[in-house]
């Protein structure tokens, strides 16, 4: 059976509204709100897709354990892996962050995105 969710049927009493944190990835600064829900986590929970949300803010991320591919759907942000040039990412965007990828996510415009999280 396949999972199918219509992201524009996403209503704000489905999601999971919680400030951003650990492990995740860090606030820097103010708390950032966020948003989401999770279609799919495979039974040993190496594996999650889903939509998710946040507000406008700059956070540190680190994805020592596993990746992410994202899609965005609406917004902008900048995200800097360390040691390389800051990247703009907005809407219609792919992205992954390979395992190992750790840098700052700046976002400027609140978010919107899909996506697939991987160990």
């Amino acid at each position: 059976m396949a999972i199918a969710l219509r992201v524009s049927d996403i209503t704000e009493d489905q999601k999971t509204i919680a400030p951003l944190d650990l492990p995740l990835a860090d606030p820097l600064g103010e708390d950032i709100q966020t948003g989401m829900v999770n279609v799919y986590s495979s039974g040993d929970e190496k594996h999650h897709a889903g939509f998710w949300e946040t507000a406008v803010g700059r956070s540190r991320w680190d994805f020592t354990d596993g990746g992410e591919v994202i899609y965005v759907l609406e917004g902008a942000m900048t995200v800097e892996r360390d040691g390389e040039a800051p990247v703009e990412v907005t809407k219609g965007d792919l992205v992954v962050f390979e395992p190992g990828w750790a840098g700052f996510w700046t976002v400027t415009e609140h978010l919107k995105k899909v996506y697939t999280m991987f160990a």
